[in-house]
Order: structure tokens, then C-alpha cells, then sequence
């Protein structure tokens, strides 16, 4: 008789387990109560009779418990549930321990890898994964059913973030209100911070809004340069009547003005970078900060603002120095650029920005690209009207704001009556779906995967739930910077929450990873086919569309449909399909399954081809998306990639180029440092291996990774086509 234990592992039967179980719990009984030895081997008999092959240790341990109670041994029957309850425990925490160990003494794959934004080996980092193995445990113990703990060991869905669940204060990624706390005021661990006078001030300040709602949170934040530009203004007041005090003549007023203005942007970008950069929050890392590039928010402040963009792609392009003094593509912020009429055309008046975007990007892999255009045709407001705006981080967009009827349910300062409001908004927490183990647990029967779809999906759902439940017990007081002093919203002490979770104000995600080995197992075709497999992707897609329109409706909660980046569980996610359905042909046989919608990445496309039937199924992911294009270096070949940002503004609503600018410290080399086929990083000139001397920068998930990644995402990455060479583009 085989045994099957509760992760899943078979052992063969071992009577004498039963023995010591039962003799520990009569231990603690007296007299009667005890069983004897005689009644043990009968319930010993009892299980061998039932001659099963396999039984589940669940099943046996019921079965303990009922004999016992049979024998009207209620004392032991009662502390053998105890026993049993206790070892429950104890193999719990021994797998807790098991963990710490590993971590603290640099022996484990999983935490060395798990974010390529995050150095396992350094103690900030190591006091967060710390605190997160502890709320994994306590989410995994007391927090979760057993049947959505199970279904995430097993890579049926995955419940990210669990490191950060036990604490119910914690959501995922925000858009900053920093409009609002800089023109208004803010606190700060206590400190009025007034409304600053310069610009140079308000990009400190900013920072420091930064790293304290990043310390609050555990995602992506964003904040837009426009908040930033009437400071520059009031910069250049400052300098004009500076030098009108000392009668200079008007031109002349004019000039050193501007001159000292362009000087403390520079100073004020810089010191904003390096802030960004250096600063460590209390999740161990630098913050995961993207910062919005969209001339269409202010009419007044245009020129200011275009000021500011200039003097980020700029320094962006020199890059920050690493340790060596060397000049290297950094990871943070993020930028983002938004395509609009006033800076996509030639005769536009704002097409240097675009050009410099095109150089920055050649050379640093950023800024990332957001269609004007295009979004207000997806994006739509409760009134019919289109809305573009940043998302959340790296890929995580609001639904179209729905709240627009309600009024200022945040209590915002700078809240604007009738129109959409985004910045201030937030996600309360993402769930994934697998969609490759649907489709093999169906055999490619179809009206069973569709059952099982249904039956998966539910479960997300019942995941997706405890996420809210979890923020709803939340009040004002648990994050001041978030709830209190304007980033998310200016609540009174004490105020709940519970109303910014519904009414379309925060979003919550349903994840879906895997589309492409769904459908090329189910139809035998890709989903990039323009035939058969594209049209069952779709439909996979609008199904998932379908459920959370349908929860929201029920729920008044904002479930949307997200591209997750699954950046290690990719590895995660193929190691687990693999164990439970073997080899499979071109579904199993890798180690990372494909992320999102996306074309996989072995396969032949050419860049525009691959935007334009990826824009089909960016429609139908409005929670979360971003495409790509893999290139080569095109610093010498700005035509091309212009040629590419062109067709991004005309056809779809978020995407990036991956260009490679990584750095060997040991001879010197500038170029791609490239993957061996044992997985393993090395310099082409000198064959160096040594991480801790490669500067490698690789998109990973949207964000620009700079500490390697498991095996599964290596491989991944190893096994990217080039979308455009560098020719000019056709």
C-alpha cells in the first residue's frame, strides 16, 4: 500500500508510524482511556484490510480518529487530533525554518533569484524576504483554504504577494497623487512639509513622497513630471526678480533667468535620480518607480514641462556610474514616454523630446511608449470620453475612472468635479490563472476545458475576494502618508477605507500567464497564426473578460484582466506543468512558460507585424499589458527605431524596445554579455563569469532587471529572437 502524503510526494506504508502516533497521545491520558496494545494493532488491521493501493495520509488519520471513538477512547481520540494538529504545525514551521536557513546563509536558488531588482545577499534585503517568509507562513496556515493553498503549491493559480498578506494594510501599486501633496501640503513621519517654492525642492520632496508611499506599499508607484512643472516656473520668478533687483534690462532679466532656471532643473533632476537610486525602502530595494512623460497633461506649464522631460532623457542617456566609475543603464525610474500629436510628427513642436526618447531608448532601453491615440479609443470614462494616463508601475493600468458620478470619495484637494481621476487611484492585489495546465488537465477535450476554465476561475475569484476582505478591515491610520496626507486620498484618523475599494476607484487583477502553450496545445497552432489559433485565443481571452465583468457587476469591485509578468514564477509555473503531465512537446519542454499574450519568444516575427497582432490582444488585457520588441543595437540606427515608435503611436497602446547595454568590469567590454548553454552569464571578450563583476540590464517583466534571474527566466531570455535588426526599418 502506497501512501500519499499532503504535498503530494507517494511513500509505501509504514505501520509503525501509526504505532508511534497513537502511543504518543496515550502518553498523555490515564487509566481507562488509554488504548492497549491490542486495540492499536486491531486499528492497524482495520486500515491493512481496507486494501487500497493508495490512501491518502488524511484518510488514514480519520480513520485512527473514528476507531478510537469506537473504542470509547474520547480523551485519547481528543489528543491524538491535538498530536495530530501539533505536527501539522510543526512540519510547517520546520519548512519556515527551512527557508530562514537557506536565506541567511545564501544556499537558496529561489531567494537569490526571486527579483533581479533585489540583492539576496545584502541585510536590507534579507530583513524583507525575512518578514516575508513569516507572513507566507501565517498566510499559508491561517489566512488561506487549504484547497487555494494547494491549487498555488501545485502552479494551478498563483496568490503573489503572499509575503506581504499577513499584514491587511498592504496593497499592490498606486498612481501618486504628488500633484496634490505638493501643491497642498503634506505630512510626513509626523513633519509638515509645506508647499515648496522651487524646483529643486519640490524633486527632494518628491523623493521623499516616494520612498515613504513605496514603504507603505509592495508594488509599482508612478508619479508624472507635470506635477512637478509649475515649480520650475516659480524657479524662474524667482531668478527674473532676482536680477530685476539689481536693474538689469529686461532682456537681460530674461536670459540669466532661464539660465539659472535650466541649471537647477539639471541640479533638480539629478539630485532626483540619484535620490531615486540610492534611497532604500522598507521592502529592502530601491523603489519600483516609473515617472510619466505626458505633455497633454497641462496647457499652462507645456514649455515648463518639456524642460524637465529634456533634462531626464538626457542624464538617463549618460546613465548612472557603477562602482567602477563606469557609466551603466540603471533599472529605476522607469520612464514613460506618452506618443501625442504634439511631439509624434516631424513638424511637431515638441519632436526633439521624441528624437531624444529615440536616443535614450537605443542606448538605455527606456523610455517605454504609451499611444495617446490609441489608449482614449480603449479607455473610456462613465461619460463616453477617452482618457490616457500612466499605469502603475510597470504594466498595471486603472480601468476608466467609473467613481467620476460620486463625487470626491478620496477627499482630494485638487479633485476637479466632472472629470476622470486617476492619480490617487490604486490595485488591491493580483491572482493568477494557468491557463497551459486548463488546457493539459483537458486533454484537449474542449467541453472539458471549458469546464475546468470555469471551475479555475472561480477559485481565482474566491482568491481575488480574501485579497479585498483583507484591505477592507483597513482604516486611515495604518498608512498616513497613503489614506491621511494625499497620496491615495486625505481620509480623517480613523476614517475606513472600505469606500475606495469599490465604485471603480481601485482596481483588483485577474492574472493570466501562459496564453500561447494554451492554445498551441488545445488547437495545434499558435495564437500568432491570423486562423485557428488566434481565433481560440481570443475566445480564451474574452472568457476571462466575461467573468470579471460579471463579478464586478455582482460586487461593485473592479475586477480586470491583467498580463501578469510572472518573473519567477514563469520557472515556477513550467517546473510545476512538468511534474504533473511530463514532457510534453513544445507545452513542457522549456523552463518558463510564455508570458501573457505575448509571442513566444522563439519565434520569427518582425517587429511591426508583432505589435500589430499583439495590439488584438492588449485590448482584451485592460488590467495590465505591455508588448515588445527584441532588438539590436541601434545607436547608429535612430531612423529605425523612430520607424517603431511611429507604428507604436498608430497601433498599439503600450510598448518597449529591448536593446542590450551591459558592461564586464573585469576587461572593459561594452556590449551584450551573452548566455552559455548551461545557462551561465559570460563576457565574450574575456569569458568572465563572475556576477558580481557584469553589469547586465535585461527587461524582465517590464521593469529593467539588474540581478540576474532563476534558470527558467534565463533561458527565456537566452532564447529571444531579434524583431529588428539593424537595418532601417521598411
Amino acid at each position: 500500500m502506497k501512501i500519499v502524503k499532503r504535498d503530494g510526494h507517494i511513500v509505501d506504508y509504514d505501520p509503525a508510524k501509526i504505532r508511534v502516533a497513537i502511543e504518543k497521545a496515550n502518553a498523555e491520558v490515564r487509566g481507562r482511556e488509554k488504548a492497549t496494545k491490542e486495540q492499536i494493532e486491531e486499528i492497524i488491521k482495520y486500515i491493512e484490510d481496507l486494501n487500497k493501493k493508495r490512501i491518502l495520509v488524511e484518510d488514514i488519520q480519520d480513520t485512527i480518529e473514528e476507531k478510537l471513538m469506537e473504542f470509547d477512547k474520547y480523551q485519547l481520540a481528543k489528543k491524538y487530533i491535538t498530536y495530530r494538529y501539533t505536527r501539522e504545525l510543526v512540519r510547517k514551521a520546520n519548512t519556515t525554518d527551512q527557508s530562514i536557513k537557506e536565506l541567511i546563509e545564501g544556499e537558496s536558488e529561489y531567494w537569490n533569484n526571486e527579483n533581479s531588482n533585489k540583492n539576496a545577499a545584502v541585510v536590507t534585503t534579507q530583513r524583507d524576504y525575512l518578514a516575508g517568509i513569516t507572513s507566507t507562513d501565517i498566510t499559508r496556515r491561517f489566512l488561506l483554504p487549504e484547497d487555494i493553498v494547494k491549487a498555488h503549491d501545485e502552479g494551478i493559480i498563483h496568490f503573489h504577494d503572499a509575503d506581504y498578506f499577513a499584514q491587511n494594510a498592504l496593497h499592490n501599486c498606486e498612481l501618486i497623487n504628488l500633484d496634490d501633496m505638493l501643491q497642498n501640503g503634506t505630512v510626513i513621519n509626523g513633519v509638515m512639509i509645506e508647499k515648496p517654492h522651487r524646483f529643486i525642492t519640490a524633486a527632494t520632496i518628491a523623493t521623499q513622497i516616494i520612498l515613504a508611499v513605496t514603504s507603505s506599499s509592495y508594488g509599482g508607484a508612478t508619479v508624472s513630471l507635470s506635477h512637478l512643472a509649475p515649480f520650475v516656473r516659480a524657479s524662474y520668478e524667482k531668478y527674473y526678480k532676482k536680477y530685476k533687483d539689481r536693474k538689469l534690462n529686461e532682456e537681460d532679466c530674461k536670459k540669466f533667468a532661464q539660465q539659472d532656471t535650466r541649471k537647477e532643473v539639471e541640479d533638480g533632476v539629478q539630485t532626483f535620480n540619484y535620490q531615486v537610486n540610492s534611497m532604500t525602502n522598507t521592502n529592502g530595494q530601491a523603489p519600483f518607480l516609473s515617472v510619466n512623460m505626458y505633455l497633454g497633461e497641462t496647457d499652462e506649464y507645456k514649455d515648463e514641462l518639456a524642460m524637465i522631460i529634456e533634462e531626464f532623457l538626457s542624464q538617463r542617456i549618460v546613465g548612472f556610474k557603477n562602482e567602477k566609475g563606469v557609466y551603466i543603464t540603471p533599472a529605476f525610474p522607469k520612464l514613460l514616454y506618452i506618443l501625442e500629436e504634439d511631439n509624434i510628427h516631424e513638424d511637431s513642436k515638441y519632436w526633439y523630446l521624441t528624437e531624444l526618447a529615440a536616443k535614450c531608448t537605443a542606448k538605455r532601453m527606456v523610455p517605454d511608449y504609451i499611444s495617446e491615440k490609441v489608449m482614449k479609443e480603449l479607455k473610456k470614462n462613465e461619460y463616453g470620453e477617452g482618457e490616457c494616463y500612466p499605469c502603475m508601475g510597470c504594466r498595471s493600468f486603472l480601468t476608466p475612472d467609473r467613481s467620476i458620478s460620486l463625487g470626491n470619495i478620496a477627499n482630494a484637494k485638487n479633485y476637479v468635479e466632472g472629470k476622470g481621476k486617476y492619480y490617487g487611484r490604486f490595485n488591491q492585489g493580483v491572482v493568477t490563472i494557468n491557463l497551459p495546465d486548463i488546457a493539459l488537465s483537458s486533454k484537449k477535450d474542449m467541453d472539458e476545458f471549458w469546464k475546468i476554465f470555469d471551475e479555475r476561475l472561480e477559485l481565482c475569484h474566491r482568491a481575488l475576494q480574501l485579497r479585498h476582505k483583507r484591505l477592507s478591515n483597513v482604516t486611515s491610520d495604518v498608512a498616513p502618508i497613503l489614506w491621511q496626507n494625499g497620496a491615495l486620498a486625505r481620509l480623517e484618523k480613523g476614517e475606513s477605507i472600505h469606500e475606495l475599494l469599490h465604485h471603480g476607484y481601485s482596481t483588483i487583477s485577474l492574472g493570466y500567464a501562459g496564453l500561447y502553450e494554451c492554445v498551441k496545445y488545445m488547437t495545434d497552432h499558435s495564437h500568432t497564426d491570423n486562423g485557428i489559433g488566434e481565433e481560440f485565443a481570443l475566445k480564451v481571452m474574452q472568457y476571462l473578460n466575461d467573468a470579471t465583468k460579471k463579478w464586478k457587476q455582482e460586487e461593485d469591485i473592479d475586477y480586470s484582466v491583467y498580463g501578469t509578468p510572472i518573473e519567477s514564477t514563469t520557472y515556477k509555473f513550467a517546473k510545476c506543468l512538468k511534474e504533473r503531465f511530463g514532457t510534453v512537446k513544445g507545452i513542457t519542454d522549456r523552463s518558463y512558460i510564455t508570458n501573457s499574450y505575448h509571442v513566444p519568444v522563439f519565434e520569427e516575427i518582425d517587429a511591426f507585424s508583432k505589435l500589430e497582432l499583439e495590439s488584438k490582444f492588449q485590448k482584451l488585457s485592460p488590467g495590465g499589458a505591455i508588448s515588445y520588441v527584441e532588438t539590436a543595437n541601434l545607436q547608429n540606427n535612430l531612423e529605425a527605431v523612430i520607424d517603431v515608435i511611429k507604428f507604436i503611436y498608430d497601433n498599439i497602446m503600450y510598448a518597449e524596445l529591448n536593446t542590450k547595454s551591459d558592461y564586464c568590469q573585469k576587461c572593459g567590454y561594452t556590449g551584450e554579455i551573452l548566455i552559455d548553454e548551461d545557462l551561465e552569464w559570460y563576457c565574450p571578450e574575456c569569458g568572465n563569469k563572475d556576477h558580481n563583476t557584469l553589469n547586465v540590464a535585461r527587461r524582465t517583466c517590464g521593469y529593467i532587471g539588474t540581478n540576474f534571474w532563476n534558470k527558467g527566466r534565463t533561458q527565456e531570455i537566452k532564447e529571444r529572437v531579434l524583431h529588428i535588426d539593424n537595418k532601417v526599418a521598411k
